[in-house]
């Protein structure tokens, strides 16, 4: 190795003073929603930590700096060795947070130079790759893209700035603490750079890394100390094959499959106190465990029940069982079953939360039956939970709902069958929802697309179900097809076709975008009736390209379906054809959804039969 440089350096300094690159052969950006969501989570409460309301900016310089580990780069063309996936991600929240400021009629230069720069009046991005860059400027500009034909890293960027939009909202960090929060981000966020000369080298250091000398997991830890506790040598060779055993199973899909069951688990079955959100507050049980939990389970030993060794022995048993039971999960998010449909939905919309609340009630005693009872009420009752906050725009990121969730896991956590239908049904009582209120004013926009997506998809595949024809929901909300599903506007996007009914072009687009005038078609059923007028789209929605709930609006589903007509009887449903559609059938659309919603989305479930 001819010379090796390492120099600690801010996200600032790093991301302004040279343009980087990666080889062709390097693995796709692949970062998922989960580590979107813990890098926001660790950055926003380290800034938090720090921060008071009425600080100045200069005020930042005494926070405590935030360290993001080594970046490994080629000297030669500053190629990317390790570390693309965070500087990737980094620059995705570094335009949201310029496209925010924008929107306030703020600009903050240094997030703009960390992203790109100017040179002789052409702008690059910093992180320079072709087949990124027409997604990145979109994104930049706030404009759509299709990625539908796009690689992997292209997909999984614009879907990680999503994600970004949704997670980083103005509950966690308000409008007037954002410029503190980019100071802090742009200055105290701390990396080592590693400088090799040549690319060799760099592979070199990056294998030394991640394979040799590389220090213990907190798994490894835990199951260190879990062992060393166990005092019959019998037994410590049998724990260590099932621990063995399991760990591979955990990590088969998910290389940090180990480390999130094990953090779900420990919160699920065992956390009783968390941090508050006051500045300075000291990390608690739901905290601890985020970080290196090996330790929160030896320092809480004694509240784990942990005195003898066989009582030791019994944890590793129930580590085992949970795990199984946390692959089962796992398994039902990403596979459509009957049994477990709940968990496959709420999957769908990306809700991450689920885990700790499907775990929590379980009994350590409980058999296969009854855990699949309680894993069904309660992935029945974060479906509503869903739909509830969704459609009146309350976000579902995490550090919004966090203590909700903390608070109803201790709450159901080791409840019996019974009882966890009667905390349920208390649940969902509170949530006060009412459909009708909430879809009248809910609307088309990035952040509830997925939702409305989602609750269109559900509805037609409801109707389709009572009626005796094959459910299509999974057809609705694939998102991997070349000819996926998308939301139709009924009325095309002319407002001069439309400006005796609406008086502005405002008012015309809050009125086409309202749930009442969307459907759900194939995209190129969408591409091919463009800004036709809604008598012109009327064949194709009522036609083979259409499905029940678009065919609703014409006049030949009432004359040759009788079991659409008795579905629609014995529900009290108010299906009706239109040879126009305007306000008024757009109003009567909504409070159709409504009842709709509440038929899909009830909570007969929660109440004893």
């Amino acid at each position: 190795m001819k010379q090796l440089d390492c120099y600690p350096k801010s996200l600032l300094s790093l991301m302004t003073t040279k343009h980087y690159t990666i080889n062709y052969y390097q693995r796709e950006y692949r970062w998922q929603r989960k580590q979107i969501e813990e890098l926001i989570d660790d950055l926003t409460s380290e800034f938090l930590n720090h921060y008071n309301y009425g600080d100045e900016r200069e005020d930042i310089v005494n926070y405590e700096t935030y360290f993001m580990g080594s970046i490994v780069i080629a000297n030669q063309d500053n190629t990317i060795i390790d570390g693309q996936q965070r500087l990737t991600s980094l620059t995705l929240l570094m335009i949201y947070l310029n496209n925010r400021l924008k929107t306030l009629g703020q600009n903050h230069p240094s997030i703009d130079r960390m992203i790109y720069s100017d040179r002789f009046g052409k702008k690059s991005f910093n992180i320079n790759i072709e087949e990124r860059n027409a997604c990145m400027n979109a994104i930049y500009n706030n404009e759509d893209i299709d990625t539908a034909q796009c690689s992997e890293s292209v997909k999984n960027i614009k879907d990680r700035y999503d994600d970004i939009e949704e997670l980083f909202s103005k509950d966690i960090i308000r409008d007037e603490a954002l410029l503190h929060f980019c100071d802090w981000l742009a200055e105290k966020v701390l990396f080592i750079e590693i400088i090799t000369t040549t690319e060799q080298d760099a592979y070199k250091i990056f294998v030394t890394m991640n394979d040799r000398g590389l220090n213990l997991t907190s798994t490894e830890m835990l199951k260190g100390y879990l062992l060393s506790e166990v005092n019959d040598e019998t037994e410590i060779a049998r724990l260590n094959i099932i621990w063995k055993d399991t760990i591979y199973a955990l990590k088969k899909n998910d290389d940090k499959g180990d480390e999130t069951f094990i953090k779900a688990w420990l919160r699920a079955q065992y956390a009783e106190t968390k941090r508050d959100k006051t500045s300075g507050a000291i990390k608690e049980d739901f905290d601890l465990i985020a970080g290196p939990f090996h330790k929160w389970v030896r320092d809480e030993h004694i509240h784990l029940g942990l005195n003898s060794s066989r009582d030791y022995i019994r944890f590793i048993e129930l580590f085992e069982k949970f795990a199984k039971i946390y692959m089962q999960i796992r398994d039902a998010e990403n596979k459509f079953s009957e049994d477990t449909k709940y968990i496959y939905y709420n999957a769908q919309v990306n809700f991450t939360q689920q885990m700790q609340l499907l775990l929590a009630p379980i009994c350590p005693n409980d058999e296969r039956e009854v855990v699949m009872t309680k894993i069904n009420l309660v992935s029945r009752f974060i479906d509503i939970y869903i739909i509830s906050r969704a459609t009146n725009y309350r976000s579902l990121d995490y550090s919004t709902i966090r203590d909700y969730i903390f608070n109803l896991t201790k709450e159901i956590r080791h409840s019996s069958v019974d009882d966890l239908k009667k905390k349920l049904w208390h649940a969902y009582d509170a949530l006060n929802y009412d459909p009708y209120g909430s879809l009248r004013e809910f609307q088309l926009n990035n952040k509830s697309k997925r939702y409305i997506k989602n609750l269109l998809a559900r509805i037609i595949g409801y109707i389709e179900e009572q009626i005796g024809v094959d459910n299509r929901y999974l057809s609705y909300a694939d998102k991997s097809s070349r000819n996926p599903f998308e939301i139709e506007h009924i009325l095309a996007n002319h407002y001069e076709d439309f400006n005796k009914e609406y008086s502005t072009q405002e008012e015309f687009n809050t009125w086409r975008n309202k749930i009442g005038a969307l459907l759900l078609l194939r995209k190129s059923i969408n591409a091919s009736l463009g800004d036709a007028p809604y008598i012109a789209k009327l064949e194709s929605y009522c036609g083979i390209n259409g499905n029940i709930y678009s065919a609703s609006l014409g006049k030949q589903i009432y004359s040759n379906n009788p079991r659409f007509i008795r579905f629609c009887k014995n529900n009290n449903l108010s299906f009706e054809n239109y040879d126009k559609f305007g306000k008024e059938e757009i109003e009567k659309r909504t409070k159709l959804l409504a009842k709709l919603v509440q038929l899909v989305w009830n909570a007969d479930m929660f109440v004893e039969k």
